[in-house]
């Protein structure tokens, strides 16, 4: 079992700057990937970034690339999603989630929500114009 807790949300100006946290417990080395996903009202979840934790490789959303950041803290079980130069439709609760161990995804499939197995409770941010 994996267990997640995002921190980090919070109110911001457009323009300013968070850094979203991830705290994984459990058999966090049977996940080989680890993503954000947001969800705005009215909208599907949708992907935001990933890692695959092995290597270290990082995939983005065109909407966020060049702005967002995701990154891993291998010795804390943690991952982090560092959000700049924030706009208003930035806006929406993000979510840390870890794919199964038995069931691995491949390609495009691993930036697709139900590739995840485990989520946390969110946390919102939310942007001001």
């Amino acid at each position: 079992q994996v267990q997640l807790v995002e921190s980090g949300g919070g109110l911001v100006q457009a323009g300013g700057s968070l850094r979203l946290s991830c705290a994984a417990s459990g058999r966090t080395l049977s996940s080989n990937h680890m993503g954000w996903f947001r969800q705005a009202p009215g909208k599907e979840r949708e992907f935001v970034a990933r890692i695959l934790w092995s290597s270290g490789r990082t995939y983005y959303a065109d909407s966020v690339k060049g702005r967002f950041t995701i990154s891993r803290d291998n010795a804390r079980s943690a991952v982090y999603l560092q959000v700049n130069s924030l706009k208003p439709e930035d806006t929406a609760v993000y979510y840390c989630a870890a794919t199964w161990g038995g069931r691995d995804c491949s390609g495009d499939g691993c930036s697709e929500p139900q590739s995840y197995y485990y989520w946390g409770q969110g946390t919102q941010v939310t942007v001001s114009s």
